[in-house]
């Protein structure tokens, strides 16, 4: 989880594979609407955001259902956000990939073919929750490598799939 160019999908791949899990791109659940006010620079509703929520909740719930751990790329931005997806799974552990205002607009500004342009970087930092300790999440330098994310995050996972 993480705010745009945090290197969600990246570092989920990657930690997909390390544990054997079945990956989710969450960007890829977006319904086509969402897609194209993203594309136009307008920030999303937690209205318009979920359905789109709920299309990521229920596949991690089918994953686990069919006994497969998964590792699902999804902004997660607000607590509201991750309250939902603890709904169809209670036993979901956050990796938040924390960067600055800055590198993101970098990261999202360099992106080619993605449909998040630069300019909603600050809109996605303004509705940013950072998970509190009550919550079941880990916080990371997400301008680390994408390796040494990976194995961070096992190591503090204990090794474990979820």
């Amino acid at each position: 989880m993480g705010v745009a160019g945090c290197g969600k999908s990246a570092v989920g791949e990657a930690l997909a594979e390390a544990l054997g899990a079945v990956f989710v791109e969450g960007d890829r659940l977006h319904p086509p609407e969402n897609v194209a006010r993203m594309a136009s620079g307008e920030p999303l509703t937690d209205a318009l955001r979920a359905g789109w929520l709920d299309a990521i909740g229920q596949r991690i719930a089918g994953s686990v259902a069919g006994r497969q751990s998964v590792v699902a790329a999804c902004s997660a931005l607000k607590r509201s956000y991750r309250d939902r997806l603890r709904g169809f799974c209670a036993d979901i552990v956050f990796v938040y990939l924390e960067i600055d205002r800055e590198t993101a607009r970098q990261r999202v500004g360099q992106r080619q073919g993605h449909f998040m342009p630069a300019s909603l970087v600050d809109s996605q930092f303004a509705i940013l929750e950072t998970p509190s300790l009550d919550e079941r999440a880990l916080t990371l330098d997400g301008t680390g490598s994408i390796s040494d994310i990976v194995t961070g995050t096992v190591g503090l996972l204990g090794g474990k799939t979820l």
